[in-house]
């Protein structure tokens, strides 16, 4: 096999079971994923991608791409299948004076972020710093900037793709515009991503965190007035809402930890003097029994969710809707977490959280880009995280029942956080007449399906203008 991979021209690293490696190499960021490729290709070049692509295909191999590994479904491990592991390109440059990024399609959110931030730029990012660049922008790419700038996909100027066909194309408004389109918001269903370039934003170096928490009795109200906060918000500010059980947090009395909490606050990035002015409003939202103010930089917010998201640590499920209104009874939903309020026994309940849309993600008009659910106020997430096997199945019916509590209230959802939702899952995350186009698209540029280890868009032939 290896001669056969270095007879097309690949210079990468070839990892097969036995080999030194294999099982690191194997291993994402959900625990519950234990499978094994036949083979992973540890590319180093848009080259060994392509290589790597058409040997896959001529051994009639199942394709899985991993970048960041973070995919709940750990899609990205094909059992028996080839892995292409893109972790060697994660090469990142930044250009200050014309504000723009060239990233490598393996790199995490940390090379970028750090590569950035030391001209005080930045573009939109999610929030846990081993995330995959790819993953997250080619899905849509919330984070703390994109109230403000966009979310990550509308900040990519152009794509570097091998397409299915091993072919090497350039996507941007001027070239394969059809696929630029799609490359924004449609997952990573029509190529592999070798390079993005970036628009970048002057944010300085520093952000503001607060939080505020409140007891089960106080939550509902307390609620109601972040809701009310939302419309009017600044961009810079993204606000942020959570239920759960309390952990041990030292920025909490110790009689307050592991018991059932709720919390409602924001993100600002930026100077924190200026996200400071916000603090009224929310330190009145109730009767608070703790506060969490935190003045911390750019690189510390991006990065400070890292540990408890390490790959192979726990188990892990999730849920997620967008609202595009939050009633009463929705945050009455939410505090509940589908549990009667009767029920004693809480600990198996995942924690939910609420994050605000609006601003520079509402712009674009929805045919701008593959991305849907541009009109979200709010996006929905319940994720249970647990290292014993013998919860699983608890674990997962309680975070379905959470999500299944707020759907009533749901208008889509995001592609970054679908799971096991199959097809019925990208039926919500698009609308039809953009799903239909995606299908078109798709049929152009991957008509086999070559990539289906995604949440897939199946091919079918149609207009894709």
């Amino acid at each position: 096999m290896r001669q056969e991979f270095h007879g097309r021209g690949f210079d990468g690293l070839l990892v097969q079971p036995g080999d030194d490696g294999y099982d690191a190499a194997r291993t994402v960021w959900n625990a519950m994923i234990d499978r094994r490729p036949a083979v992973i290709a540890r590319c180093r070049s848009a080259a060994d991608v392509a290589a790597a692509v058409g040997f896959g295909r001529e051994r009639g191999l199942e394709i899985g791409v991993r970048c960041g590994g973070h995919s709940v479904l750990g899609i990205c491990v094909p059992d028996g299948g080839l892995m292409i592991d893109l972790t060697g390109l994660q090469s990142v440059r930044v250009d200050p004076d014309s504000g723009r990024a060239w990233v490598q399609g393996g790199a995490a959110l940390g090379n970028l972020d750090r590569a950035t931030q030391q001209f005080g730029l930045a573009t939109t990012a999610g929030n846990v710093s081993h995330t995959g660049v790819g993953g997250l922008t080619l899905g849509g790419g919330m984070g703390w900037l994109a109230r403000e700038f966009g979310l990550a996909c509308d900040n990519v100027v152009a794509f570097e793709v091998v397409t299915a066909d091993g072919a090497t194309v350039r996507a941007s408004e001027s070239e394969n515009a059809d696929l630029f389109w799609g490359l924004r918001g449609g997952g990573g269903n029509f190529g592999i991503v070798t390079e993005f370039e970036f628009r970048l934003h002057r944010i300085g170096t520093a952000a503001l965190l607060a939080d505020y928490f409140f007891s089960p009795a106080e939550a509902p109200a307390a609620l109601r007035r972040w809701r009310d906060l939302i419309a009017d918000a600044p961009t810079r500010a993204t606000l942020t809402a959570w239920v759960g059980t309390s952990g041990e947090w030292p920025f909490l009395p110790r009689e307050l930890r592991n018991r059932p909490l709720a919390s409602a606050g924001f993100v600002w990035v930026g100077d924190p003097d200026e996200g400071r002015r916000l603090l009224p409003s929310f330190s009145n939202l109730g009767n608070q029994v703790a506060e969490r103010v935190e003045r911390l930089t750019y690189l510390d917010l991006q990065s400070m969710d890292d540990e408890v998201h390490r790959h192979g640590l726990r188990r892990r499920y999730w849920k997620g809707h967008y609202l595009a209104q939050l009633p009463d009874a929705s945050i009455d939903a939410f505090l509940a977490q589908g549990t009667p309020d009767a029920d004693p026994d809480r600990s198996m309940l995942p924690g939910a959280s609420l994050q605000s849309y609006g601003g520079a993600i509402a712009s674009p008009s929805d045919d701008q880009s593959a991305f849907s659910n541009r009109d979200a106020m709010v996006e929905f997430v319940a994720a249970a995280a647990w290292t014993d096997p013998a919860e699983d199945e608890q674990r997962i019916a309680a975070a379905r029942r959470v999500g299944a509590a707020l759907e009533p209230y749901a208008s889509g959802v995001y592609v970054n956080v679908l799971g096991d939702e199959g097809e019925e899952g990208v039926r919500r995350a698009y609308r039809p007449d953009k799903l239909a186009r995606l299908a078109a698209l798709k049929h152009r540029y991957d008509p086999d399906n070559v990539f289906h280890l995604n949440h897939n868009i199946r091919p079918r032939a149609g207009s894709a203008s």
